[in-house]
């Protein structure tokens, strides 16, 4: 058989596992070195780690600690809290205040509210004064009219003063009105210089047409009867 005729030796097929590997493997690798490198260096690349602001008095929001401070910052801070401090305190301050004054005027057994509120009540559970008035249930009781139609309130007339003793004086009139009558309610009350309390001098309520009605009168003591005439106060 000549030699020309003889069929050749086939090459081993190439596996496919070779032609599916990328051309330049060397390329990609370099490649993935590069973007590590740059990630780690942080220099001046875009993924860098970003330069601390500056802390002042109004952006300084806690995130750095003391020993992070420059000594300009440690005096913004500084002066930072004890602003807050002094809002604080101040806050305080007003909120206590207005407990005050709503204890003392409202709530206080010594405030003329509470007085006034007493006064009511007595009032209202005598049964002299709801024979005149009518039905406790429907009877009102309003302070003096101010003149101003718009106005909803209306003040209960209440003067506070000394006598030459030294002894409080409280003198307060309002008005009650029922289905029957209405009519005018005195208060007079004295608060001695050994107690903290008021006490009842007079309680009365005069209805036009009838006597008065008195609920509470203390009897006159040696020497107040001057004192009294002296500051301004007849009995009635």
């Amino acid at each position: 058989m000549s030699v020309y005729l003889r069929p050749r030796p086939s090459l081993p097929r190439a596996s496919s596992a070779l032609l599916l590997r990328p051309a330049f493997p060397r390329t990609v690798e370099l490649a993935r070195c590069y973007a590590t490198q740059s990630d780690l260096g942080g220099g001046s690349g875009p993924s860098s780690t970003p330069k601390r602001r500056n802390v002042t008095v109004l952006s300084d929001d806690g995130r750095y600690g003391w020993g992070e401070l420059s000594g300009r910052e440690k005096v913004a801070r500084a002066t930072q809290q004890s602003f807050n401090f002094v809002v604080i305190l101040a806050g305080a301050v007003l909120t206590g205040g207005v407990f005050y004054l709503l204890y003392s005027e409202v709530f206080s057994p010594n405030s003329r509210t509470w007085q006034y509120e007493k006064a009511v009540e007595r009032i209202l559970s005598d049964s002299r004064c709801t024979d005149l008035l009518g039905d406790r249930r429907q009877i009102q009781s309003y302070g003096e009219n101010t003149g101003n139609r718009w106005a909803r309130n209306r003040p209960i007339a209440t003067k506070v003063e000394k006598d030459r003793l030294g002894r409080e004086h409280m003198k307060m009139n309002f008005h009650v009105e029922g289905p029957l009558n209405k009519g005018v309610v005195f208060v007079h009350m004295i608060k001695s210089l050994d107690k903290n309390e008021w006490e009842y001098q007079l309680l009365a309520l005069d209805v036009k047409g009838h006597s008065r009605i008195i609920l509470e009168q203390a009897r006159e003591k040696p020497g107040v009867g001057q004192a009294l005439k002296l500051f301004g106060i007849q009995w009635r």
